[in-house]
């Protein structure tokens, strides 16, 4: 077992022992994703992956939260935050932006990228060492900044 996937699985039996109810049902939600992945293709999953499960899930949410927020659903827009902020709990400290563009230009001198065709070698390159810890849609700005 992954140490990530040890860490969710501690901080489940804790909040259950605390009876936190709202924190034991999002932490089953990101343990039975990461099963259905692994059943699904097959495999045991390790961290890199349990990283991209968690990031996909909070993306989830986000989407949901603004949709709520925009339709005026304050209440629903509420829960979505609760759920992001447990998972978020799992994921490396974000980077910041100077770090995400120090990835992007050592990620461009490194394949040699001079234009946009080249986009999808540098993203090959700087996804992996962002996953989890920041937004790729800014990170492909980034790119497309750099390269345009």
């Amino acid at each position: 077992m992954s140490e990530l996937r040890k860490q969710i699985s501690d901080t489940l039996k804790a909040s259950m022992r605390a009876k936190e109810k709202e924190r034991v049902t999002v932490i089953r939600t990101i343990q039975a994703e990461i099963k259905r992945v692994e059943v699904d293709e097959r495999i045991e999953v390790e961290d890199d992956r349990v990283l991209a499960i968690l990031d996909k899930m909070v993306k989830q949410r986000k989407d949901s939260f603004q949709q709520f927020t925009d339709g005026d659903r304050a209440d629903l827009a509420e829960i979505e935050k609760k759920e992001m902020d447990i998972i978020a709990e799992f994921l490396p400290q974000p980077l910041s932006d100077e770090e995400v563009t120090e990835i992007v230009k050592q990620a461009i001198a490194e394949t040699g990228a001079t234009n946009m065709q080249q986009m999808g070698a540098v993203m090959a390159i700087v996804k992996p060492q962002v996953q989890g810890r920041g937004d790729m849609s800014v990170v492909s700005k980034q790119v497309k900044a750099l390269l345009g």
